[in-house]
This record gives C-alpha cells, structure tokens and sequence, in this order.
C-alpha cells in the first residue's frame, strides 16, 4: 500500500492537460493501485492521477457506500463521447481543495470509453454520481477544477485562501 502526497491548490500542476498513457504494463497498474489506496486513505470517491503529481490521463473512482463491497474502477485515457441534454446539480468537492464544497451544474448523464486496467476498451454510459464523478475526474486531466463552474467572485475567494494557506505549508511536491 503506497499513500502518494495530494497536489492541492494552487499547485500549477493542477492546471496542466495530462497525456495519454501510451502503455499498459505493471507499471501502470501498480501505479493505479496506489491511487486508488491514496484515493481511499483521503478518503475520496474519485482520483485523477495529476492530483498526486502524475500527468498522465489515468483516473480512478469507486462510488461503493461504507460498509459496501468496494467497486474500484481504473479507467485510462477516457474520453467522453456524448453528454445528454439535461441537467444535473450535485454539490462536489476536491481532495486538491480540501474543506471547500459548491454546487456544480453539469450534463447528467455521459457516455465515456476508455481502457480498463488490461488495456481493453470500455464503455459506460452513466447518470448520477456516476456521471458527474467522470466529468470531475476527466475535468482534472484536462487542466480543469470543479471551481471554474462557479462564480468568479467565489472562485477569487477560494485561490485567495489557498494561496495564503500554501504560504503556510511545505511545498507537496519536489521540482526536479
């Protein structure tokens, strides 16, 4: 079980576009793993692999309910084919923006292919949690943060707090 260090804002990483994973070894599917034991230890329901410091378009999520069987899902280079017309508002959170919640309008239902942890190709079409957690996850591998659907006035607020609590903590990464 390897718990990996959380970037959190306002950490640049965070806004940079990950790049598709090229090849499905071991490597990989270890490097999935402890994600997912990072994702739970959080604890989370969803984790992009540039939240601990990895730009590549991997992401995990497991939408299993305490005391549920857990239900991991490894999803690689997902990409979403179509969005449905309605709506759907769910107040979402971030592990790289700890304590901090909003309301969040996205489509409510998606449909997402991607390659599962052997490389075989997936499709999921999902509503509910289901949807909004792809499109948050996906969002992060695109350089995109759950606060950019909120107000400005908000979001100044929020980079303003955690700018001055960055000042305050050690650094979550090496550079290098």
């Amino acid at each position: 079980m390897t718990i990996k260090p959380l970037i959190i804002l306002p950490d640049p990483l965070l806004r940079e576009h990950s790049k598709p994973v090229e090849h499905i070894d071991d490597g990989v599917r270890k490097f999935a793993r402890d994600m997912l034991d990072t994702m739970y230890d959080a604890p989370g329901i969803g984790l992009a692999a540039i939240q601990v410091g990895e730009p590549i378009r991997m992401l995990v999520i497991d939408l299993a309910k305490e005391g549920e069987e857990p239900a991991p899902r490894i999803v690689i280079n997902p990409e979403i084919v179509t969005s449905g017309e309605d709506r759907s508002i769910y107040e979402e959170g971030c592990l790289s923006i700890p304590d901090y919640y909003a309301e969040v309008e996205r489509p409510a239902t998606v449909r997402v292919k991607y390659l599962d942890e052997h490389g075989k190709l997936q499709e999921v079409d999902a509503d509910g949690l289901l949807a909004t957690c792809l499109q948050h996850e996906i969002d992060h591998l695109n350089g995109v943060l759950f606060i950019d659907y909120i107000s400005k006035l908000k979001r100044d607020m929020v980079m303003k707090k955690f700018k001055k609590l960055a000042k305050d903590r050690p650094p979550s990464r090496m550079v290098g």
